[in-house]
């Protein structure tokens, strides 16, 4: 074999070695990005965990400001729910479903509210009564009173007034874990008068006009589904920590209260409003606060006011006002992405009915249009994987009973400001069984509904709130 031969065969040799080289860079790049794009869940993973699993000093709880977030559902909640009624995962989206037409019908100013009030706390019932009512899964305990008491609350960002119910119940209370809040036995508590600008003030914090009952001030605010509470206006001493404590908290004494609230003692309002819990402590905290939702039921979060300690890397965008519901935290999403591509979908669609953040709507509400897109986009991603029925308002679900690993798009939502928020993989997922897994996204019936960013798309995130300078920020990696 001649030189020219040998050199020539070496020269091929080589450029195959370079040309299988490159094919294989490609394939890792292209292994790389998917992975990059892309959730792997363990399926097992999946299914709800029967142990509370929060550590002992759970992440963002080592500040002096801060409440632990617990799932009222889920092992780490003390509250008494008979087995019989805990709800379905149906049922919560169905209940989801009317929170979230009340919302739309305030925002467009079609509710009619039904008087409530009489001219006493002993008020009639409405014509329905022991309805869920819709106002988030998650929960915090406070103290109240002198000394104190400590209440199981529910917390929402969508509410304004903090209520809770009280002794002696002069028309009706529910099962509730903790001893029912007995105003007689605090040396703090003391009723708010019927000419106070307090009073008129519940009028934009309930939507319900106040009544006056021997010179007290009575206060009615009903929910969605009919659930309500009714009583006397009140101050009281309330104390959020050991170390944090306010005198004269306004807030609602519940006697005649209805609603399967999960055993919680009521409500704790942290919307826009005066009478809210920012507002009131807004010399303290500047009408900032914090929150983290675990990923599941089996473990916790935390709830913190004031800005002590906050994380450098929140991004913040831009908290806007919804015309009609000045207590809702406005929000502009900008796009959306699917898999790492963002949505063909415009700005303007994404804004049509206005956008809130709420952290009592469990499921995300989008236009349409855009849901249409982002449905489209997911299911051509997860097309390898068999479908199953659709769950209540959910309508992409799949069935992974014969897998053990399986990999989902990931998805982000696009801010103003250029925040883009990753939403976790449990925020991605509504699991009613393994299968019977769905998109946890909804679309409303029409464009000019408000979009709804729910709380199970802001599972583990930090979400900061600085009512103050009106920017709402995200942190990831917030809480487990």
């Amino acid at each position: 074999m001649g030189a020219v031969t040998i050199l020539s065969t070496f020269l091929s040799a080589n450029k195959l070695l370079v040309f299988v080289c490159l094919i294989v860079l490609s394939l890792k790049e292209g292994y790389a990005t998917a992975e990059a794009e892309s959730h792997t869940i363990h399926v097992a993973s999946l299914l709800p965990s029967s142990v509370c699993t929060h550590p002992a000093t759970p992440k963002g709880l080592d500040k002096k400001s801060s409440l632990q977030v617990i799932h009222k559902h889920g092992p780490c909640s003390q509250l008494p729910e008979e087995k019989a009624n805990i709800p379905t995962h149906a049922q919560i989206l169905v209940l989801d479903e009317v929170r979230v037409k009340s919302i739309h019908s305030k925002l467009a100013k079609n509710l009619g509210y039904v008087n409530v009030m009489k001219k006493d706390a002993a008020a009639n019932l409405p014509a329905k009564d022991g309805s869920l009512v819709g106002s988030g899964n998650y929960i915090v305990t406070i103290g109240l009173g002198t000394p104190k008491k400590n209440l199981t609350l529910i917390f929402d960002t969508g509410s304004d007034i903090t209520w809770t119910q009280c002794q002696p119940c002069l028309r009706s209370c529910y099962k509730q874990q903790d001893p029912i809040f007995s105003p007689s036995s605090s040396s703090t508590y003391s009723n708010v008068s019927c000419s106070s600008a307090a009073c008129t003030s519940l009028n934009s914090a309930t939507g319900n006009s106040p009544d006056c009952s021997s010179s007290t001030c009575v206060y009615g605010i009903q929910y969605g589904d009919s659930s309500f509470s009714i009583g006397f206006f009140a101050k009281e001493k309330l104390t959020l920590t050991s170390n944090v404590v306010f005198d004269n908290f306004l807030f609602g004494c519940g006697q005649n209260n209805q609603g399967l609230f999960g055993g919680a003692a009521g409500l704790l309002g942290l919307g826009r409003n005066k009478l809210s819990l920012p507002s009131q402590t807004a010399i303290k905290f500047k009408k900032i606060f914090s929150y983290c939702l675990p990923s599941s039921p089996s473990s916790t979060g935390f709830l913190k006011f004031g800005n002590d300690g906050l994380s450098k890397s929140v991004k913040f965008t831009t908290l806007s006002t919804i015309p009609g519901g000045e207590s809702f935290y406005g929000i502009t999403i900008i796009a959306m992405s699917v898999g790492g591509k963002k949505l063909s979908i415009s700005a303007s669609i994404l804004a049509a009915g206005g956008a809130i953040i709420d952290s009592g709507t469990v499921i995300t509400r989008l236009p349409p249009t855009a849901y249409s897109a982002l449905r489209f986009a997911f299911r051509k991603q997860m097309n390898q994987y068999p479908m199953a029925k659709p769950l209540s308002i959910l309508d992409t679900c799949y069935d992974f009973s014969k897998y053990s690993t399986v990999s989902i798009p990931k998805i982000s939502l696009f801010f103003e400001k250029g925040v883009e928020v990753p939403i976790d993989a449990r925020g991605i997922l509504y699991v009613n069984s393994i299968s019977q897994v769905c998109l946890a996204f909804a679309g409303n019936n029409n464009h000019s509904d408000v979009l709804i960013y729910g709380n199970t798309q802001q599972k583990t995130l930090e979400v900061v709130y600085d009512g103050t300078r009106r920017m709402l920020g995200f942190r990831t990696g917030g809480c487990t």
